[in-house]
């Protein structure tokens, strides 16, 4: 029997992207044949032990190099963008599942399911820059997406606030109209990436607003009222902006009353 937590750590700790690959779809294989256990044998390290592959260089936000779609680099420029949310996205499910022990084996099988996903997207969007002569790693990258990780690193609430019903709920309002303009360049092949991972991504919201509900049910809060804290204390600059995706965002688990929160310009 093997155990998920070494699974998780391996892939947590070790750097190399291909390792990292591999041991994510090993584990999926491993629960789907009943060869996987959720009991871990000892404690989490902490966050900041967790590697990552020396390439790509990282930025800030505000240094990242702008380029428009209009272009073979702009487009390449894009995908590599979309390749490291994705690359990231397979750590944030890891270690969204070894961080946080004692829930119920459904929550560590859910995590499993969506980092094996990332993963999947992470292949795919690299085989498509490759056919663009980029490899990831080739040009810089943000560095914003794991501090909201480190930040979060001690509250699950705070942690499935912040990275699936905010961070990975961005992509439902965004995608679309991404999609729309690939439809306009006549990019098929661009399409169908993104529309698999946009269709994915709103299961992965989904199983975070369910689990948020969960613990929040467990530890006596009201859900959309704990929403707003968390967003407030952890958001820079209060909350998101919009336009917001509602008719994606009530299918993965938000309600209306968030919504309107979210949209209302005031905070």
């Amino acid at each position: 029997m093997k155990n998920i937590f070494v699974f998780a750590e391996a892939c947590l700790h070790g750097a190399a992207i291909g390792e990292k690959l591999a041991l994510t779809h090993q584990a999926w294989h491993a629960f789907e044949n009943d060869q996987l256990s959720f009991i871990p044998d000892h404690p989490a390290l902490p966050i900041a032990q967790v590697r990552f592959p020396d390439q790509p260089v990282l930025l800030p936000p505000r240094d990242m190099p702008k380029r428009k779609l209009g272009s073979v680099e702009g487009i390449a420029a894009f995908f590599h963008a979309i390749a490291h949310v994705e690359f990231v996205a397979i750590y944030l499910a890891w270690d969204l599942l070894y961080r946080f022990r004692g829930m119920p084996d459904q929550f560590y099988q859910d995590w499993l399911r969506i980092a094996d996903e990332e993963a999947q997207h992470f292949e795919l969007i690299r085989a498509h820059l490759l056919a663009m002569h980029v490899d990831y790693g080739d040009l810089p990258a943000h560095s914003g997406l794991w501090d909201h990780a480190k930040e979060t690193a001690d509250d699950l609430l705070a942690r499935l606030a912040m990275v699936p019903r905010c961070m990975e709920a961005r992509g439902l309002d965004v995608t679309p109209a991404i999609i729309a303009k690939f439809k306009q360049l006549d990019d098929d092949a661009s399409v169908a990436v993104l529309n698999r991972i946009l269709t994915d991504e709103v299961g992965h919201v989904e199983r975070g607003s369910y689990w948020f509900k969960f613990v929040c049910k467990q530890q006596g809060f009201e859900p959309e009222d704990k929403y707003r804290r968390l967003i407030r204390q952890y958001y820079l600059g209060g909350k998101p902006k919009g336009p917001f995706n509602r008719e994606m965002r009530i299918i993965a688990g938000f309600s209306n009353d968030e919504l309107d929160w979210l949209e209302n310009t005031t905070l």
